[in-house]
Order: C-alpha cells, then sequence, then structure tokens
C-alpha cells in the first residue's frame, strides 16, 4: 500500500498516467489524441502542433506533461484564458493525457530569431540572466538549447517570438499566475519590455 500511495502521488504529480476506477494504470493513446487534435485543436496549432504564428504556441515537442497540466488549469481556469477553456472544458483527464502525447511525439519545425540589433541582449539574458536586476539566466531552467526539463519546466527552442513575449508580459503583470513557485512572475516583473522582447526573439532561433 505504502508503493501504491508513492506511485499514485508521483502520477498526479507529473500527469503521465491516468488511473482507472480498478487502481490500474493506463499509458496516454497518442493515436487517440491525434483524433482528438485533428477536431479541437487543429485550427489554432495545425494538426502537427506547428502553429503558424502568434497568438498560437507551437506545441509539436513540447513535453506531454506540460501539456496536460496547461490544458487542466485551462479547464479549472486557473490559467486563464476565454479561448482555451472553452476547448479545454470538452476534454476529459485522459483526453488531455492523449492530446499531449500526441503533440509531444511530433516534430517541431525550426523557427529563427527576426532581429538581430537585439541578439546580444537576448542571448546573455537567457545564457547568463541580469546579475544587476537579480534575474536568472533562462537556460537554468530551460536548458542550453531550449529543451526545458520533462515535468518541471516547458520547452522553449523555437517558439513564436510573440506568444513568448506575450506570457512574459502576462508573467509580470499577474494576468498569467499558473507558474510554480511563482519563479516565471518574480522574474518577469523585474525586466522592461525591451529586455522582453530580445529575449523572446533569440528563445525563436534556439534549436
Amino acid at each position: 500500500m505504502k508503493f501504491l500511495a508513492t506511485f499514485l502521488i508521483a502520477a498526479a504529480v507529473s500527469g503521465s498516467v491516468s488511473v482507472n476506477a480498478f487502481g490500474q494504470t493506463k499509458k496516454a493513446d497518442a493515436a487517440k489524441g491525434a483524433t482528438i487534435a485533428g477536431q479541437v485543436c487543429v485550427a489554432c496549432h495545425m494538426a502537427d502542433g506547428n502553429s503558424a504564428g502568434a497568438p498560437n504556441p507551437k506545441l509539436a515537442g513540447q513535453h506531454a506533461e506540460y501539456i496536460t497540466k496547461q490544458l487542466m488549469e485551462y479547464k479549472s481556469k486557473k490559467r486563464n484564458n476565454a479561448v482555451m477553456l472553452g476547448f479545454a472544458s470538452q476534454l476529459s483527464e485522459d483526453d488531455m493525457r492523449n492530446v499531449a502525447a500526441h503533440f509531444a511525439a511530433q516534430t517541431p519545425k525550426p523557427n529563427s530569431a527576426k532581429s538581430p540589433a537585439s541578439r546580444a541582449l537576448g542571448e546573455k539574458i537567457y545564457r547568463g540572466g541580469l546579475a544587476e536586476k537579480g534575474v536568472p539566466a533562462c537556460a537554468g531552467c530551460h536548458g542550453a538549447n531550449g529543451s526545458g526539463i520533462p515535468a518541471q519546466y516547458p520547452r522553449l527552442a523555437g517558439q513564436h517570438a510573440d506568444y513568448t513575449l506575450e506570457e512574459l508580459k502576462n508573467f509580470a503583470t499577474g494576468k498569467r499566475a499558473n507558474d510554480a513557485n511563482s519563479m516565471m512572475r518574480a522574474t518577469a516583473v523585474k525586466m522592461n519590455d525591451k529586455e522582453m522582447a530580445a529575449v523572446a526573439d533569440y528563445i525563436a532561433g534556439l534549436r
């Protein structure tokens, strides 16, 4: 029983498995997720998760645990977005895990930075932070190449710069408040618009 309790706690945190009425665990079904994505997600995110641009983030290659968490929090209104609330409300937790497994298995298409003038600033923030402002390096949580850490920190590499910038602003203003330990809010609030734009553009070119 002690092992089962420990396992169920870990599962709840990771969002990677679900448990049925008989206490049996089920793995996510990416094929079912693909069907749902083709019906519910395709208009904004494309069937393979490589959306055309902001305001719709790229989901291809994103960690399944992260996608599942966001969908659950859209549905519970912990993450505030009226459009995503409408879509997430249609999905069961199994649906969410299946969709997440589908998008996680897709190959993200490379993106590119578009502002050479701000590259140095964006790279400085991403790799070294801004010590004078108490802004930590993005790479500390999201990885040197933006690959993130499964179940903890999302993949950022190749994300649309406009989307990343908008989310940084949302964290800074408190409009988005579903980050673990308030880390992103505490970081973004110390950055100005120029710094946010520079690091968002730099992230778009990571691969």
